[in-house]
């Protein structure tokens, strides 16, 4: 038998140390919108399906300031990005998970402040966070990177600008060394890629379909990449007006776009290693399944399926296993589809409007709506509703979740809602 020497020893021992901690750290940290897995899927201990305002509440906390980005977790910590003064004043806010606010950080001062569409706020891009530093897009208002451990900003940028017409809405990524973020504006269309050490642009790709036909407001959008990997590469799979794309993460080359009529769409897509899912449109939302192996226009060879009946307009969609979960904004209607065929599987009527995409634990999917009301459904081929929880307060941020306990930010404050049994 052959002996490994020290060195071959070594990198093992590191290998399996990794793969050892790597749960661990999905478990307990958030760093991004929807989370480590990019799809609201929750890691670790299962979450609590029932609550109000008098049971497992761990604590609720006053949040300065307005927004709806999302909470994004590292280790004790929740920073979030808040407009104060009407939105003349942007703002990191890092809270503790023992409720206690740590740090209030005033990133931009805005002069003049451009419109917004009423369901928008002035800090609705969530955060990205990793080991010592945090990332806060607030789109053409300003990027910035601050020193976690004490909040000191590290650079900051207000030169990639665009014209959002509604307000910002796309939320950044980390790739890498890159922090990469869309510009779909109704004036520019692209993405930009920072160096997240100095802020300094690594790439800049404009979209290559051609929007000249359309109206300058068809041009915008408002959705988040998914980074993934497929068939040996790397993909950001990024969804913008009038087709979606795909790209090499670490250069900005185009690798495959499908072209489809639509605008302003928000959900950031998902995927199953085979397939991506996009959302097309905000008025007329279809969702169609794109496969991930293909090179320049797939439209015609790459789309699986498409789907038009009940479709969200903001709300991301759930993958688990092979069944997509979603809800319509105005309407309530939660649908399942089967992901390789787009069939209907069941629908049910939850009631409510809804911004925040949904969350999902140990086969059971959590649905917040504008109002205050959480519908908890089990994941599967058959409709079973789990539990229904009112607050005095709903959310248009989608909600983090991280050792059992979910973090739920409302228009005034943030919650950590658990299981009382398993509070200290």
């Amino acid at each position: 038998m052959k002996r490994l020497g020290l060195n071959t020893l070594s990198i093992i021992v590191v290998l399996l140390m990794t793969l050892i901690s790597w749960p661990v750290l999905g478990a307990d940290n958030w760093p991004q919108f929807r989370g480590p897995t990019q799809n609201g899927h929750v890691a670790g201990s299962p979450l609590v399906t029932s609550w109000s305002e008098k049971e497992n509440i761990r604590w609720r906390l006053d949040v300065p300031g307005s927004g709806w980005s999302s909470p994004v977790i590292w280790g004790d910590q929740l920073w979030m990005t808040a407009a104060l003064d009407n939105g003349h004043t942007l703002a990191a806010i890092c809270v503790s998970k023992q409720g206690k606010l740590i740090h209030q950080v005033k990133i931009f001062s805005i002069d003049e402040l451009e419109a917004k569409n009423a369901l928008n706020s002035f800090a609705s891009p969530s955060p990205v966070v990793e080991a010592g530093r945090v990332y806060i897009h607030f789109g053409s208002y300003g990027t910035a990177c601050l020193d976690s451990t004490n909040g000191t900003i590290l650079w900051s940028r207000q030169d990639i600008n665009l014209d959002h017409q509604e307000g910002p809405g796309s939320s950044p990524v980390l790739f890498e060394d890159l922090l990469i973020f869309h510009c779909d504006g109704r004036d520019v269309q692209f993405l930009a890629a920072l160096d997240k050490r100095t802020g300094k642009t690594a790439w800049k790709t404009g979209r290559s379909i051609d929007l000249s036909v359309v109206n300058d407001y068809q041009r915008k959008a408002f959705s988040t990449p998914t980074l993934l990997s497929s068939g040996g590469r790397m993909q950001l799979v990024s969804s913008a007006a009038q087709g979606c794309y795909s790209y090499d993460p670490g250069t900005g080359e185009e690798l495959w776009r499908v072209r489809y009529p639509g605008f302003s769409a928000v959900p950031r897509p998902v995927t199953d290693g085979t397939r991506a899912f996009v959302v097309t449109d905000f008025g007329k939302p279809e969702m169609w399944a794109v496969r991930l192996d293909g090179r320049g226009d797939v439209t015609e060879s790459h789309v699986d399926w498409t789907a038009a009946v009940g479709i969200s307009s903001t709300p991301s969609a759930a993958l688990i296993d092979d069944l997509i979960y979603q809800v319509a904004d105005k309407t309530g209607v939660v649908s399942c589809l089967d992901a390789k065929t787009g069939e209907l599987v069941w629908r049910h009527r939850a009631g409510g409007s809804f911004s925040a995409s949904p969350i999902h634990s140990d086969g059971r999917i959590f649905f917040f709506d504008r109002d205050g009301k959480t519908t908890v459904l089990a994941a599967g081929r058959e409709l079973k509703q789990l539990a229904v929880n009112e607050l005095s307060e709903g959310c248009m941020a989608s909600p983090a979740a991280s050792e059992g306990a979910i973090y739920l930010r409302s228009a005034t404050h943030l919650y950590r809602i658990e299981a009382a049994a398993s509070q200290p």
